[in-house]
């Protein structure tokens, strides 16, 4: 129990400050508390003894002081609890995602997109509702706990022990409740995660879902997950449940005892009457915030799982950040014996190329082959197992992370557009950019025409990755915003594959006013698109097994007269 306190209060990071501050008012709320048991005092006494006016008014005075402090704690206590989720779980949101983008793509990978949308989601979520208050609860009830037992071994030791004894068993009750919870909380977990990634793959798969009328087969995963999920939370709540009641049994039992004690040593004489009175009443106020404490207790293991999953993500090694914040001399760019590998899978082996300064470089070869790989080594999307990418002569590990891709931008065969405006998309590009600037580069990227048909132009809001645009129309939005950016090196990874006869012409237009006078990379499979390239390189199993020019290259017998001749082919073919 203490670690996984000491966990929360550690996670809170900045709050940390913020939830000292709310221990320190749940202590002066147990302070306050106290009072009431000086003004029952009181009371049992001018019962006994007979009231004077003075004594009146001092149980009066202690009473009111003591509810309204009472309040006052209570209150910014509460303010505090709230504050302290929120304000957390904001930080470590905003941390992983920073975080994420120096993390090799390889990660998301490897890793369930549903797992991770859910560790930021409903992980967080249970972090964010429930660490704060659990902490202050359980840290507030104890320190109340003690407080009490501090001044009734004052009034009477033997009314001492046995509250401590009962303090004693509650905590061997939320030890034992831990102990059982180690198994079921993380399966809990992985149901939960289990369930978001199965509704996101419905989800983003319903297009497939519809077009082959597995509306009934398909969400079968989906059910099964939701009943998991059902089963796993019912599984811990029934795990909780005889530990809840043991923990009530123990409170109330004594309580109990209390009372039978106090009575059986005010009647053989070792207890005043006043005495007694006061600790048959104070018995039913004196475990309220312990009550609170072992109820709260049962999220304790939940919560230790769940940030447990959120640190694996900032544990994650991120790539190496030894690099300078520095200008390239030039914008060439080298291949020298670069090897890659994705798991025990070689990729690329001991390649060597050269791109000059400000000229245009086609990777072609068959799928599976590198091509885009090799683009996005260039950008770090990975670091290289072996052997280095150098961009002006400077290795691409020695600038940083940011400082490198200010130089590249790269045009993808997938588009993503955000849910926002068609402008703000634009300006990911470049966030400082006026409208003016939005509009110049769409202009140049030829998509301002259907922009401005569109119901509120720049402004007109688009559906998650584009969904209210076409193909064509996303990949000149796409252009725009390379255009923005206004990079010195352009990468196209198979920027035309969405172009039709109707945004062929704009398309093209689009990517020669993108890569003028930069250097360019592009994979392709057009023609049109690679013959007017200054090299070719040619890329097979990880291998460059040709490279020079268009018309070099087609007079060679190899794959790339082959892959010529096949294209060729396809375009003529016509049904007859």
């Amino acid at each position: 129990m203490i670690r996984t306190l000491k966990k929360i209060y550690c996670f809170s990071g900045k709050m940390q400050g913020t939830m000292k501050m709310t221990i320190l008012f749940s202590v002066l709320h147990s302070i306050f508390d106290m009072m009431s048991f000086a003004a029952l005092s009181l009371v049992f006494s001018g019962i006994i003894n007979g009231f004077v006016t003075a004594e009146i008014w001092q149980i009066f005075g202690i009473t009111f002081a003591s509810m309204i402090l009472k309040i006052i704690c209570s209150y910014i206590s509460d303010f505090y609890k709230v504050k302290i989720g929120y304000f957390m779980c904001t930080e470590k949101r905003i941390q992983i995602g920073d975080r994420m983008k120096y993390m090799p793509m390889g990660y998301f990978s490897d890793h369930n997109l549903g797992n991770l949308t859910s560790v930021v989601t409903t992980t967080m979520g249970d972090i964010e509702n429930n660490a704060s208050a659990v902490l202050t609860n359980i840290l507030g009830g104890y320190i109340h706990a003690s407080a009490i037992t501090i001044v009734m071994f004052i009034i009477d030791w033997r009314i001492g022990i046995t509250i401590l004894s009962g303090i004693l068993l509650l905590t061997w009750c939320i030890s034992s409740l831990q102990k059982k919870s180690e198994k079921v909380s993380p399966e809990r977990q992985e149901a939960q995660e289990a369930l978001v990634s199965h509704v996101l793959e419905y989800i983003q798969g319903m297009l497939i879902v519809k077009s082959f009328s597995l509306q009934r087969s398909s969400n079968s995963k989906i059910k099964q997950a939701i009943l998991e999920s059902k089963n796993k939370n019912l599984k811990l709540e029934h795990l909780f449940v005889p530990y809840t009641a043991l923990q009530q049994v123990i409170l109330y039992g004594t309580s109990l005892a209390i009372i039978s004690e106090a009575l059986i040593f005010h009647l053989n004489g070792t207890m005043s009457l006043s005495t007694c009175l006061l600790m048959t009443v104070g018995s039913f106020m004196l475990f309220g915030q312990l009550q609170t404490a072992g109820n709260t207790s049962s999220l304790l293991r939940l919560l230790d799982v769940s940030i447990d999953k959120v640190e694996e993500i900032n544990r994650t090694p991120v790539m190496e950040e030894n690099g300078k914040v520095q200008t390239p001399p030039n914008y060439h760019i080298a291949f020298k014996n670069v090897s890659f590998s994705y798991g025990n899978h070689k990729i690329l082996d001991q390649v060597s190329l050269s791109i000059p300064e400000a000229t245009t470089t086609a990777i072609v070869g068959p799928s599976g082959g590198g091509k885009s790989t090799l683009c996005n080594l260039i950008a770090r999307f990975w670091d290289v197992d072996e052997g280095q990418i150098t961009i002006g002569g400077i290795d691409v590990r020695n600038y940083t992370l940011d400082n490198l891709l200010i130089n590249i931008s790269e045009v993808f065969q997938n588009v993503y557009l955000f849910a926002d405006t068609i402008e703000n998309n634009i300006k990911f590009g470049k966030s400082n950019a006026s409208h003016h600037d939005v509009m110049l580069a769409a202009k140049k990227a030829c998509c301002h025409d259907f922009i401005m048909r569109l119901p509120n132009g720049y402004d007109t809001l688009i559906g998650e990755g584009g969904a209210t645009l076409s193909g064509g129309e996303k990949q000149r939005i796409s252009i725009a915003r390379a255009i923005l950016k206004d990079a010195p090196i352009i990468i196209l990874d198979e920027a035309t594959s969405s172009m039709d006869p109707e945004n062929e012409n704009m398309l093209m237009e689009a990517i020669a006013e993108l890569t003028k006078n930069k250097t360019v990379i592009m994979i392709a499979h057009r023609l049109k698109t690679i013959r007017n390239a200054d090299r070719i390189f040619v890329l097979d199993n990880g291998h460059i097994v040709q490279q020079g020019t268009h018309e070099s290259l087609i007079n060679e017998i190899g794959i790339y007269r082959q892959f010529i001749s096949a294209r060729k082919k396809a375009i003529s073919w016509k049904l007859k």
